[in-house]
């Protein structure tokens, strides 16, 4: 096959101040990527296949030259046929995508959906993706070249959504995702070639224009090639994200926001004229009620303010929603209304002009605190099917409009409820201080007046956590057995299956199970191998094995034996996974109960606020000084007490991680850290995030130490400090590390301790230098052995 070497250099303006961008439109990569499977091919069809589709690009060597814009139309038929492969014809009705010049909206090779989508919008519609925003398409090509051309790994594109109408005029959004592939990228001009110190100065400024359009001087480098572009109907996600946005946004009155709500489930719904509504409900005295410090209108009860829920409904919807909490759909209201007897709800409905509708519960605790109401003006708008919309987002209805009821509620009582979520014990003072504060203003009539920041200074900081070790790798290697495991089956069924009946499909589906095999036994699995197998097993092998149960009774013992094995949901086998999952959890919970359980006694010795967060593990955060004990007088001695509270916690939760494994189907490993800042800090609860967090970008510096240290090596080594069967105490200073060594002390007369302490020093991490560790190791006291045991004893007592 000759190939010229031809180049067309298609120059497309850009909005970034007149820059350039040398593109040269070509499919060589397609082609290549041809030449390489034929080389390696087995299969004589596919052979046959790939040959007939390079001795067509042999005929239309522009596929391989390039072609400029202008030329594309009449190149169509061409470009076409070599990109069947990435835009197979089956798909064309369920893919959104195309081919486009790299870096340009110019699109070409469309699919039929996508098409059809543009017809729809209309001929005045204009595609702008990379057009909108000018400086992030020209970052977007740089972080192209700065993996391509330096072997960097940089996500330097921002999520692009874009909004296109549909028939109905209704805004469809759609997220685009670039596919550059198909783009090889030429240095024009070795003196434009960026050394490591100008691309780290590139990636500090991220926002700094200026700095990269002069690391990526206008013609410095050629895109050959092509893009993929991918369209994703994101509507719905995005409407649950502007609700989301609408529910959260506390400036807005509840009269906008019921209004903001009515388009969002519009859009949501595809419905002009719906409307929403909400009606509370009182579970002590069965009513329905107005909710009176809410604008929403309530279509349940019309003019009137209150009404008993046996005279508001009929004896089917009070079923439905009162005693089930499942949604009453009523999609042509006069059609309900003649056959009920109770017609208080379609007569309310009708005068209204509604004529469909759905009643939807809403639930806290297992009792029912109110009513969603979404109605229309048409018959069978509303339905059992599209109902199903609603249960995608119920959540984010449901915790608005609880936390709407807590309001109400806590103005009578407290606004802590409302503002503020699993407030701690310790900390609960200043927050009711700051409710009480509201209240008087709202009583002056002061209604804008909002739950603050509340604020905790100079408090001294304790973090630990103990991990289990390699969880993604464990977890990983848990699915790659069960995978090789069902394969396994799967080729002995198959190969007693052409015994018994000589097809070549047998012969066919063997042998791409024994390629997935090899694959697996080869590497690692990752997200794609899995999900490919996956499919193999349940798309193309699962549904013939009730063929082959027909062919022998042997294969039906077999077969049985595989289908009680596989997950009736899923269609694989999940038992190693789920045995690591269920490790994990139970673990999880005993190590949470324990620290729960031993922080109850910190608390005697001073109250402090005290935070925990299951992972694979458990972490624990204690903030401790007289701003959260007011009524106390701090000392450090309490400081002092409590870290050796959480020392001697670690090794107890040490010892729990393993003793519960006694009796568990999986053995893990866990590696323990604590972190000992010597500075005061402030923290803040966020009303917002409705959380706690550090306060100031000087206190940050915590967190990210928090972050990244358990990652953190020992200096000039590829050791980690968190090592199984360990504690590391990580801290800054040399009092700190006689303070803690008073502690090993201690801990090693009373057996708790082993006798080998090693004091390090770790290298520097992005923010953090500085820092240094004593890692020591722990005597396990569990039920397997009597007396207390090294790490390695007590692994293989864990391993019998």
């Amino acid at each position: 096959m000759v190939i010229k070497e031809i180049r067309y250099l298609c120059n497309m303006r850009r909005n970034y101040d007149g820059g350039y961008m040398n593109v040269n439109l070509t499919f060589k990569k397609v082609v290549d990527q041809y030449v390489t499977r034929l080389q390696h091919e087995e299969s004589n069809f596919k052979k046959l296949y790939i040959s007939s589709v390079l001795q067509y690009v042999d005929e239309h060597e522009e596929l391989v030259n390039g072609i400029q814009e202008d030329e594309l139309a009449i190149h169509k038929e061409s470009i076409n046929v070599l990109l069947s492969d990435l835009f197979p014809a089956a798909l064309t009705l369920n893919e959104i995508k195309a081919a486009t010049i790299p870096f340009s909206d110019i699109l070409f090779n469309k699919t039929e959906r996508l098409k059809n989508i543009f017809k729809d919008a209309g001929e005045d519609f204009k595609l702008l993706i990379m057009t909108d925003n000018s400086f992030d398409t020209f970052r977007m090509s740089c972080g192209v070249i700065l993996n391509q051309l330096y072997g960097k790994s940089i996500d330097l594109g921002r999520p692009i959504l874009i909004k296109i109408p549909d028939a109905n005029g209704v805004n469809r959004t759609y997220r685009v995702a670039y596919n550059a592939d198909f783009v090889d990228i030429e240095l024009n001009d070795e003196r434009y070639r960026l050394s490591e110190k100008d691309i780290k100065n590139l990636l500090r400024s991220p926002d700094d224009e200026e700095l990269w359009k002069k690391g990526f001087p206008k013609g410095s480098y050629t895109f050959n090639g092509f893009g993929i572009v991918n369209f994703t109907d994101v509507t719905m996600d995005a409407a649950i994200s502007d609700l989301k946005t609408v529910l959260l946004d506390s400036t807005n009155s509840k009269k906008d926001q019921t209004e903001k709500m009515e388009s969002i489930f519009r859009n949501i719904f595809n419905l002009e004229n719906l409307r929403v509504g909400f009606t509370s409900y009182d579970n002590y005295d069965k009513t329905f009620e107005s909710v009176g410090y809410h604008d929403s209108e309530s279509f349940l009860l019309a003019d009137s303010h209150e009404k008993h829920c046996d005279n508001a409904l009929c004896a089917h919807s009070y079923q439905l929603l009162i005693e089930e909490f499942e949604p009453l759909v009523i999609t042509d209201v006069e059609d309900y209304g003649a056959k009920i007897q109770n017609k208080f709800l379609t007569d309310n409905l009708l005068k209204n002009d509604i004529k469909s509708a759905i009643f939807y519960p809403i639930t806290k605790s297992k009792k029912l605190i109110g009513i969603l109401e979404i109605v229309s003006k048409k018959k069978f708008a509303l339905n059992s099917f599209n109902v199903i919309k609603i249960d995608s987002i119920a959540g984010y209805i449901k915790a608005a409009l609880i936390r709407t009821e807590q309001e109400y509620e806590n103005s009578v009582k407290a606004l802590i409820q409302t503002e503020c979520t699993s407030i701690h014990s310790s900390v609960q003072w200043k927050f009711e201080r700051e409710a009480r504060r509201i209240l008087k203003a709202r009583a002056r009539n002061s209604q804008s007046e909002s739950f603050k920041d509340v604020k905790f200074e100079d408090v001294h900081p304790l973090y630990g956590q103990i991990d289990i070790v390699g969880s993604s790798d464990a977890r990983n290697e848990a699915i790659k057995f069960d995978l090789l495991n069902q394969l396994d089956k799967v080729c002995e069924i198959f190969a007693f299956a052409k015994a018994y009946e000589k097809l070549p499909i047998y012969d066919q589906i063997s042998y791409r199970v024994l390629e997935y095999r090899k694959e697996l036994e080869s590497g690692s699995i990752d997200a794609n191998s899995e999900r490919d197998i996956i499919k193999l097993l349940t798309e193309e092998i699962n549904p013939v094995m009730e063929h082959l149960m027909q062919l022998s009774p042997k294969i039906v013992e077999m077969v049985g034996d595989y289908q009680l094995e596989i997950d009736e949901s899923s269609g694989v086998i999940y038992k190693t996974r789920n045995d690591y999952d269920n490790t994990v959890q139970a673990i999880n919970e005993s190590l949470s109960a324990c620290i729960d359980r031993r922080q109850l006694e910190a608390q005697e010795i001073f109250p402090h606020f005290f935070e925990r967060f299951k992972t694979d593990g458990v972490e624990h955060n204690i903030y401790v000084g007289s701003s959260v004990a007011v009524d106390q007088e701090f000392n450090v001695v309490y400081l002092y007490n409590l870290r050796l509270w959480q020392l001697q916690t670690m090794i107890e939760m040490e010892n729990k991680f393993y003793s519960v494994q006694e009796n568990l189907p999986t053995v893990i490993e866990a590696a323990s850290m604590i972190l000992v800042f010597d500075n005061t800090l402030s923290i803040r609860y966020r009303i917002d995030e409705k959380r706690f967090d550090v306060d100031g970008a000087y206190n940050a510096r915590y967190e990210v130490i928090k972050k990244r240290i358990d990652k953190a090596n020992i200096k000039g080594t590829d050791e980690r400090i968190t090592q199984k069967g360990k504690i590391a105490i990580v801290y800054t200073n040399k009092e700190t590390e006689r303070e803690y060594m008073r502690y090993i002390s201690f801990l090693q007369y009373n057996n708790l301790l082993g006798k080998e302490i090693e004091h390090l020093e770790l290298e520097d991490v992005q923010g953090v230098v500085g820092l240094k560790a004593l890692r020591v190791n722990v005597l396990y006291d569990v039920k397997v052995a009597s007396g207390t045991l090294t790490y390695e004893d007590l692994v293989k007592e864990l391993h019998l």
